[in-house]
């Protein structure tokens, strides 16, 4: 079963994102909870207010609770991410799971 599918029977609904080698995001945060599945590429983010950084590769996934300050820089050959929302308070901490774990 491929990411998107795993997501949508996990009652998710997933939509695909890309960006180019290189490309940031701007900390920020948002009012609801997150989870970024990579289909493609790889990214980083950083979360300053927990102190850490989290690689994401292919069929990784990244949760991040409401609130949860973060930015991102794309690796070098760009990123394709599968994203849904979920409503604040649904996730307990910032968790990446490897491809393997989920």
């Amino acid at each position: 079963m491929d990411a998107s599918a795993r997501l949508r029977a996990a009652g998710l609904q997933p939509s695909p994102w890309s960006n180019g080698p290189g490309e940031r995001y701007a900390a920020h945060d948002h009012g609801y909870d997150k989870v970024i599945v990579v289909a493609a590429g790889s990214i980083t983010f950083k979360l300053p207010g927990l102190g850490r950084s989290i690689e994401l590769a292919p069929g990784d996934r990244l949760e991040l609770p409401a609130g949860t300050r973060h930015d991102a820089v794309v690796g070098p050959r760009g990123v394709t991410c599968l994203e849904a929302h979920l409503p604040a308070g649904r996730l307990g901490l910032a968790v990446r799971l490897a491809a393997g774990e989920w």
